[in-house]
C-alpha cells in the first residue's frame, strides 16, 4: 500500500468519514508534512480503497445543495490490511528517492558558485520547514506521545540535514578558494 492509502485508511479506523472531513483531519493535523496526499486524490483513493475490499461507503445525509456524502467505514479486511501496512511502515526502512539526491550527484555539472547559493536555498527552505513544524507543534499541545515522535522525528532529520549542509557548504568554499 502507499502512504497515501495507508494515511486515509487509518483515518477511516479511526472512525467512519466522509472524504471533506477526510481533508480537514489531514490540514488540522499537518499531515501533508509527512506524507503525499493531495486534496484532488482523496476521492480517487476512497474509490480505490472500496474496490479493493478495504472500506465501504454509504450516503450519509445531504451537504447543502450537493449530493449526499458518502461516509466511509472500514472492513475488517481493512483492518488487517492497515494492521499489517502498519508493521511493515515501523520495521522496515524504505529507500528515500529524493531530487536532492540526483542534484548532488550531477553536482560537477554545476558552477561552484551557483551550487553554493542553490545549497544556501535549500538551507533557507529547511530553516522555514522548522519553524513551520515547531508552529504546528506548538498550536497542538498537548499532544499524545505518538504524535509528538513525529514532529520530533521530523525536526531531528531537518537538524541533521541542516548540521550536513552547513559542513559541506563550507567543503565547497573552501575547494572553491583553494583552485
Amino acid at each position: 500500500m502507499t502512504n497515501a492509502e495507508i494515511a486515509l485508511l487509518s483515518l477511516i479506523a479511526e472512525q467512519p468519514r466522509h472524504g471533506y472531513e477526510i481533508e480537514t483531519v489531514i490540514e488540522q493535523r499537518g499531515m501533508r508534512e509527512w506524507t503525499e496526499i493531495g486534496f484532488s486524490s482523496i476521492y480517487y483513493l476512497l474509490k480505490k480503497l472500496e474496490r479493493a475490499g478495504l472500506v465501504t461507503g454509504q450516503p450519509g445525509g445531504q451537504s447543502g445543495k450537493g449530493p449526499a456524502r458518502v461516509v466511509y467505514s472500514i472492513t475488517h479486511k481493512g483492518s488487517q490490511t492497515l494492521y499489517t501496512s502498519l508493521l511493515e511502515s515501523l520495521s522496515i526502512p524504505h529507500p528515500c528517492y529524493s531530487p536532492f539526491q540526483l542534484g548532488l550527484s550531477c553536482l560537477p555539472m554545476v558552477h561552484t558558485d551557483e551550487a553554493v547559493r542553490a545549497l544556501r536555498q535549500h538551507r533557507a527552505t529547511l530553516i522555514e520547514r522548522r519553524e513551520h513544524i515547531l508552529s504546528g507543534r506548538e498550536k497542538q499541545k498537548p499532544l499524545p506521545y505518538h504524535v509528538d515522535a513525529m514532529f520530533d522525528h521530523s525536526l531531528s532529520v531537518i537538524n541533521a540535514q541542516l548540521e550536513w549542509l552547513d559542513k559541506f557548504i563550507r567543503q565547497m568554499e573552501a575547494n572553491h578558494d583553494e583552485n
